[in-house]
C-alpha cells in the first residue's frame, strides 16, 4: 500500500507525539519537553524526552528517537501502514492509497461505508437492549445476583434481549434487510420459506444478558449474550462480520485503557463476566478473549496500552492448555521491557469468586507472585518429560526449541537460554549448536533490529554540538557577494576539501546549520536569500538536503521534525540529516537559538567567500579584472571575520 507523503506529514501535524508515547509510558512535564523512563532499554533515571514542539521524542540513554509513527512501530511491532491507519483512526482521517486503481478505491469506500452501516445497526440494537433490560425485572435479578450494580451495567452498556423469535422487527423497519443478517443480529435460513415466500428469519440472541463488545474508537462492533437461567450454549457470540473478529478484539478492552495505564498492566481473564465483575471490584483493568485461545493479534493489541500482560487461567487441565496457547501467542512480542505472567487460581475459583471470598488486596497479592513467562515457557518445555533422565532432558530441549526460537533477540532470550541449557544438562553455546541446524530464530548476544540499523548508519561527525570553536574553521558570503557561475570546479573543490573535517572528528557547521534548520523551519525565514542560495548549493550531501528542505517549505510551509523524517524516508541523505538533528537533541533549545544560527551561517559566508577568493586568483593570470574581484572579496571577507572578532587568515 502506497500512502501520499502529503497525507503522512498532514497526518503528523494533527497527532500529538506526547498523547501517542503517553498511552505507554508516564511522562512528566521537564521544561519544555517532557521527560520519562525509556521503554526500549531498563533504567531507573529517566532520560526519555518527548518534545511538543518537534514533535519528536529522543532518548539520551540508548539513543532511540523518532516521530508518533516510529513509536508505534518500534514499541508495538506495528508495520508503517498499521502504524499510519492505526493513528489516523485516532485523529478521524482515513488513508488514502495513490496506488490503488479506481475499482480498488471505489471497493474500499464501499467497504467503508458497509461498516459504518454496520455499526450504526449494531448500535441501534445495542440502545434496545439497554431499553430492554431496564423493562425486565428478571434479568436485573440475575445482574443483582452477580453483584453487578446499575452503575457498573451502564458503563458498560449492558441489555437484555427479549423472548421471542423476531424481537428485533419491532425495533428495525425492514425485518428482511440485509444489514441484519451481516451485522449477526439476524440468522436467515435460504432453503427455508415463510408464508410470504421469503427466506425464514429469526433473531440470533434471545432471552439474554447481551455484552456489547466495542473496538477501542467505542463503536460496538457485537455481542455477547449469555442465558439466564440453564441453557445451551451458556454464551452466544457474534458471527464474524466485516466489522467484528474474534481472533482480534478484546472485550472491556475500551473500557479498560484508563484503568489499564493506573493499574500497570492488562488482566486477561476468560469471559465477559468476569470483565465486568472485576470492574465493580475495583480492577477495571480486566479485558477478556471472546470465545476463543488468546492470538497473537490479541497481544500485540494489548502491547499498545501497557508493557505488563497478566494472564488469569483456571488451574486445572482446560485453565493450563489455555495458558500454553497464550504463552505461544505472548513469545513473539516478550521484550526485555515487557512483562507477562500468569496468574492460576485454585480450580475452585474464578477471580470474581476469588476476591468475594479473599478480598482485593489478596487478589492484588496473587496477580503480583504470578508465574513468569520464563518459569512457564521452562514448566511447559518440561512437560512430561522425565528429567532425571538423558531421555528426559532432551526432550525438554527439543520442546523448548520452538518456544525460545520465536523470542526476540535481547537479554531475556539470552538467560532463558541458560536455564533451558542447564535444565537440559548442558552447555549453552553446546545447545545453540544443536539447535542451529535446523534455523533457530536467532542468537543470544545477536545484535536486535535497532543495534543492526545503527550498525549499517554512518557515525556521526563530531564529538558534540559547540558553540563557536567546535566548528571546522573556514570561510563565507555576506548578503551582497555575488552568485557564483564560473569557476565553479575551483570552489567545489574548495568546499569539498572541508569534508576533511568529519574525518578529523570534528562537526562542519553545515551539521550544525542542517541540524538546527531541520529540527526548527522557522529558522529558514531568519536568513536571507543569499543564505538559502549558498546551503542549497553546498556540494553533497549537505546542498541536497538544503535544496530538498527548500523545497519542503515552498510546498508545505513550517514543519515539524517529525513530519519532515518521514518526507525523508528513502532519501540518499537521510541518515546524515537524522542524526544532525539527534545532535541538536543533546542540546535542548539550540535549535530556536538564532544568536547561533546566526554565527554558523557568517562562518559560512567567511568559508564561502574564501573559496570566490581562490577562484579569482586563479583567473587572474588571464583576466586582470579578477584582480579588482579578488580585493572586492577579500574586503568583505575582512569585515565579515571583524564582525566575530576573528583574526585574518
Amino acid at each position: 500500500m502506497a500512502i501520499p507523503q502529503s497525507f503522512i506529514q498532514e497526518l503528523l501535524t494533527r497527532v500529538d507525539v506526547v498523547d501517542v508515547v503517553g498511552r505507554y509510558v508516564q511522562l512528566k512535564k521537564g521544561g519544555a519537553n517532557f521527560m520519562g523512563l525509556c521503554p526500549f532499554h531498563g533504567e531507573k533515571s529517566p532520560s526519555f524526552s518527548v518534545s511538543p514542539s518537534k514533535q519528536f521524542y529522543h532518548c539520551f540513554g540508548c539513543g532511540a528517537n523518532g516521530n508518533a509513527i516510529g513509536f508505534l512501530m518500534e514499541h508495538t511491532g506495528m508495520g508503517f501502514v498499521e502504524a499510519v491507519k492505526d493513528l489516523a483512526a485516532q485523529v478521524g482521517l482515513q488513508v488514502p492509497d495513490d496506488a490503488a486503481s479506481p475499482q480498488d478505491r471505489e471497493r474500499a469506500a464501499q467497504q467503508r461505508q458497509q461498516q459504518a452501516t454496520l455499526t450504526d445497526v449494531l448500535e441501534k440494537a445495542a440502545r434496545d437492549y439497554q431499553k430492554q433490560l431496564k423493562a425486565s425485572p428478571r434479568a436485573i435479578g440475575y445482574l443483582k445476583g452477580r453483584g453487578l450494580s446499575g452503575q457498573i451495567a451502564k458503563v458498560f452498556g449492558l441489555g437484555y434481549a427479549p423472548e421471542g423469535w423476531r424481537h428485533l422487527a419491532g425495533v428495525f423497519p425492514d425485518y428482511q434487510s440485509p444489514l441484519l443478517t451481516e451485522s449477526g443480529l439476524v440468522i436467515e435460513h435460504a432453503d427455508e420459506k415463510g408464508q410470504d415466500g421469503q427466506a425464514k428469519r429469526y433473531d440470533r440472541f434471545r432471552d439474554r444478558v447481551m455484552f456489547p463488545i466495542r473496538n477501542v474508537k467505542g463503536e460496538c462492533i457485537g455481542f455477547g449474550g449469555r442465558v439466564l437461567d440453564k441453557g445451551e450454549p451458556k454464551y452466544l457470540n457474534s458471527p464474524e462480520t466485516p466489522v467484528f473478529s474474534k481472533g482480534r478484539e478484546l472485550y472491556g478492552l475500551f473500557e479498560a485503557r484508563t484503568a489499564i495505564r493506573q493499574h500497570g498492566y492488562a488482566l486477561v481473564t476468560e469471559g465477559y463476566m468476569d470483565v465486568v465483575a472485576l470492574a465493580q471490584l475495583g480492577f477495571g483493568n480486566a479485558v477478556a478473549t471472546l470465545g476463543t485461545a488468546c492470538t497473537a493479534d490479541h497481544v500485540q493489541k494489548l502491547f499498545r496500552f501497557t508493557d505488563a500482560v497478566v494472564f488469569s487461567f483456571d488451574g486445572d487441565a482446560a485453565g493450563r492448555r489455555a495458558a500454553r496457547k497464550a504463552l505461544d501467542a505472548a513469545l513473539p512480542w516478550a521484550s526485555d521491557t515487557r512483562s507477562v505472567k500468569f496468574l492460576f487460581l485454585p480450580t475452585e475459583h474464578d477471580p470474581d469468586s476469588f476476591i468475594r471470598e479473599h478480598g482485593t488486596e489478596a487478589f492484588a497479592a496473587r496477580v503480583k507472585e504470578a508465574m513468569p513467562l520464563s518459569r512457564f515457557l521452562l514448566e511447559a518445555a518440561g512437560a512430561d518429560c522425565e528429567l532425571d533422565t538423558a531421555e528426559g532432558r532432551a526432550r525438554m530441549a527439543s520442546q523448548a526449541r520452538p518456544m525460545w526460537s520465536a523470542l526476540p533477540d535481547g537479554a531475556l532470550k539470552s538467560q532463558l537460554l541458560a536455564d533451558i541449557a542447564h535444565t537440559a544438562a548442558l552447555d549453552a553455546q553446546d545447545l545453540l549448536r544443536l539447535w542451529a541446524p535446523a534455523g533457530g530464530r536467532g542468537q543470544p548476544g545477536s545484535a536486535s533490529p535497532r543495534t543492526a540499523r545503527a550498525r549499517q548508519e554512518p557515525r556521526d561527525h563530531g564529538a558534540g554540538p559547540e558553540r563557536d570553536h567546535g566548528y571546522e574553521h573556514g570561510g563565507g558570503y555576506g548578503p551582497g557577494a555575488p552568485r557564483r557561475r564560473q569557476g565553479q570546479a575551483a570552489t567545489q573543490h574548495a568546499w569539498h576539501g572541508r569534508s576533511s573535517a568529519s574525518r578529523r572528528g570534528l562537526m562542519s557547521r553545515e551539521d550544525r546549520a542542517l541540524g538546527l534548520l531541520l529540527s526548527h523551519t522557522p529558522s529558514w525565514d531568519q536568513l536571507s536569500a543569499d543564505d538559502h542560495h549558498l546551503l542549497a548549493e553546498l556540494p553533497a550531501p549537505h546542498g541536497p538536503l538544503f535544496a530538498w528542505l527548500e523545497a519542503q517549505l515552498h510546498e508545505h510551509g513550517h514543519q515539524p521534525w517529525a513530519a519532515l523524517r518521514e518526507a525523508l524516508r528513502g532519501h540518499e541523505h537521510e541518515a546524515l540529516a537524522c542524526q544532525q538533528v539527534e545532535r541538536c537533541a543533546l542540546t535542548p533549545g539550540a535549535e530556536e537559538d538564532a544568536e547561533e544560527l546566526g554565527g554558523v551561517m557568517l562562518r559560512l559566508r567567511i568559508e564561502h567567500l574564501k573559496a570566490l577568493e581562490v577562484e579569482a586568483i586563479a583567473r587572474a593570470g588571464n583576466d586582470p579584472a579578477e584582480l579588482r574581484r579578488y580585493a572586492d572579496i577579500q574586503a568583505q571577507r575582512k569585515a565579515l571575520e571583524h564582525q566575530i572578532g576573528a583574526a585574518p587568515v
